[in-house]
C-alpha cells in the first residue's frame, strides 16, 4: 500500500522493525536508557517552566541525551519528508471532513482535543505507546503489556466507532 502523501512505497516492516530494535538495544546497552518519547515533553517544559515538578532530578538528568534524541526525531522527520518528495501541510481529514464539515478552526480544536486525550492517557499509563509498546514489551514488563493492550483496544474501538457508526 503506498503512502498517503506522495504515493511512495513505505519501508518494509522488517527493515523498520529491525531499525527500531537496533535503536532500542543501543539505548539500553550503550547508554542504559529507556526508549520513550513522553518524558521528552517534560524535558522541553523544564527549559521554560520554573516548577518543582520540572526541576526533579529524573527530568533534569535526562536532558543531555533526551533533548538531542528529540531533536533527531524532528530532524529525521524533515529529512525523510525532503527525500520523499517534499512536505506541505494540508487540511483534509478524509471521511471526517465529509461527515462533520469542520472549518480550519474546528479541525484545530478537534486535533487539540485529541492531543489532550493522548496526553491524559500517557500520564495515566505512566508512559507513551513507544515506551510501553516497544521498550516495555521487549522487556516483558506486565505493566507495559497491560498498557499496550489498552492502547490497541482503545484505538481499534475508537476507529470502529468513528468509521462504522458515527461517520457512516
Amino acid at each position: 500500500m503506498p503512502l498517503l502523501l506522495h504515493g511512495l512505497e513505505p519501508i518494509h516492516w522488517a527493515v523498520a522493525g529491525t531499525a527500531i530494535a537496533a535503536i532500542t538495544l543501543v539505548l539500553l546497552f550503550v547508554a542504559n536508557r529507556r526508549l520513550g518519547i513522553s518524558t521528552g515533553l517534560e524535558d522541553v517544559c523544564s527549559l521554560v517552566l520554573d516548577r518543582p515538578y520540572f526541576r526533579r532530578s529524573a527530568v533534569v538528568s535526562g536532558r543531555p541525551w533526551r533533548l538531542p534524541f528529540l531533536a533527531g526525531l524532528v530532524l529525521g522527520g524533515f529529512l525523510s519528508a525532503s527525500l520523499g518528495g517534499g512536505w506541505s501541510p494540508f487540511w483534509s481529514l478524509g471521511m471526517l471532513d465529509r461527515a462533520l464539515a469542520l472549518g480550519p478552526l474546528g479541525k484545530l480544536a478537534w486535533m487539540f482535543a485529541g492531543g489532550l486525550f493522548i496526553g491524559f492517557g500517557t500520564r495515566l499509563a505512566n508512559g507513551c505507546t513507544s515506551g510501553h509498546g516497544i521498550f516495555g514489551m521487549s522487556n516483558l514488563e506486565p505493566a507495559s503489556l497491560a498498557a499496550t493492550i489498552t492502547f490497541m483496544t482503545s484505538g481499534i474501538l475508537t476507529t470502529q466507532l468513528l468509521y462504522r457508526v458515527i461517520l457512516q
